[in-house]
């Protein structure tokens, strides 16, 4: 694999090229992502004298056969842009090699064992399946945001409201990697549905598309007024 360096308005010198290869370690990078397929870097130039502190700019994209990567950083010169670039490059690098390797050392809980290592939570027989509780003991209900909870939880409730323009699923995916989240939620501007992409165990992706199913929504609608007399 080679480093494709290219210049966007800008002409790139050879020192800098050289800059990026000892700068941008590819022994290292394979290390933390054995999959990677291209490595890519742009340079442009803001002309705007009112920017000479950030006139440098550099753009890091690492593409495998999991997600895009990007890294990029401004600076009074290349030389600085890259060397910020690189560490952003490297801290998403780690912190993918660490969620990986953490995905797979997890040990599979059965569900009988669950009680063992969460406290708090619901006993459960050996089908999985919750055992009851003595109907003699009294638990207390609480409500929290709009759900109802009986006993102490533990349950953090949080609701958020965003507003956001409908948007293509190529653009909710890289809204997702941007932000670097596992999930996005968004409205397909296509279908009009609330909708989220998320990212699956292996090296690739899933969305799934909200409809209303209108027998449900009749079931769950309030009743119509009394009926009229004779």
């Amino acid at each position: 694999m080679d480093i494709v360096v290219k210049g966007r308005k800008t002409e790139v010198p050879e020192r800098f090229r050289k800059h990026v290869a000892d700068k941008l370690n590819l022994e290292k990078i394979q290390k933390l992502d054995g999959k990677v397929i291209s490595l890519d870097v742009e340079v442009s130039k803001e002309p705007n004298p009112r920017q000479a502190d950030r006139c440098d700019r550099v753009e890091i994209t690492l593409r495998s056969r999991g997600p895009v990567i990007r890294a990029e950083a401004a600076a009074s010169d290349a030389y600085a842009a890259l060397d910020l670039a690189a560490e952003k490059l490297d801290a998403q690098l780690r912190k993918q090699h660490d969620k990986r390797y953490t995905r797979r050392g997890a040990r599979r809980i059965p569900a009988a064992e669950v009680p063992d290592y969460v406290p708090g939570v619901a006993t459960l027989n050996g089908n999985g399946r919750p055992v009851p509780a003595d109907e003699s003991e009294s638990v207390p209900t609480k409500r929290i945001g709009s759900l109802e909870v009986q006993g102490d939880g533990p349950l953090v409730v949080r609701e958020k409201t965003h507003v956001a323009a409908p948007m293509t699923l190529d653009q909710a995916l890289y809204e997702m990697e941007l932000v670097g989240h596992d999930f996005y939620l968004f409205v397909d501007s296509e279908t009009k549905q609330p909708s989220v992409v998320y990212r699956r165990h292996a090296y690739d992706y899933g969305v799934i598309y909200l409809d209303t199913d209108p027998m449900v929504a009749q079931a769950h609608a309030p009743e119509a007024g009394g009926a009229l007399g004779g």
